[in-house]
Parts: C-alpha cells; structure tokens; sequence
C-alpha cells in the first residue's frame, strides 16, 4: 500500500487519480472511474467528485493508495 499525501481536508476522486500519477489526463481518470475499477473503501465508486479524507483506501488495478493528510 502507498501513501498519498495531502496538505488539505480532502480531495475529490478524479483529482486523486492525477495527484498520485495513476492517470495522466482528466479523460483518463473519468474513465476509470465510469468503468468501474476505482474502489474506495472497498467499495466501488462512480462519482468523480467523491471527496477523499485522511485514512481513506483506494484501490485502483489490484494497487492500494491510502490517504495521508499532512
């Protein structure tokens, strides 16, 4: 598991994906998440602004990121 820090309250999912390099574009993250294989808290997750807090674990491919406030 890798922790992703963060130095505010929460970030959305879609900013997420780009802050911790696990896509490259805005249309790379909406489709992984649209498709499906983003999982937050062991949950799968299909809002792109779902706001992601301190302890929180997602999953994204079989790799886990857990978020880090700092």
């Amino acid at each position: 598991m890798k922790d992703i820090k963060i130095n505010s309250e929460f970030i959305k999912l879609d900013q997420f994906l780009k802050w911790a390099e696990i896509a490259s574009t805005g249309g790379e993250s909406k489709a992984l998440i649209i498709d499906g294989k983003i999982k937050v808290n062991n949950v799968v997750e299909f809002a792109r602004g779902k706001k992601l807090y301190d302890g929180y674990i997602i999953e994204v491919l079989g790799n886990q990121y857990k978020i880090v406030r700092e």
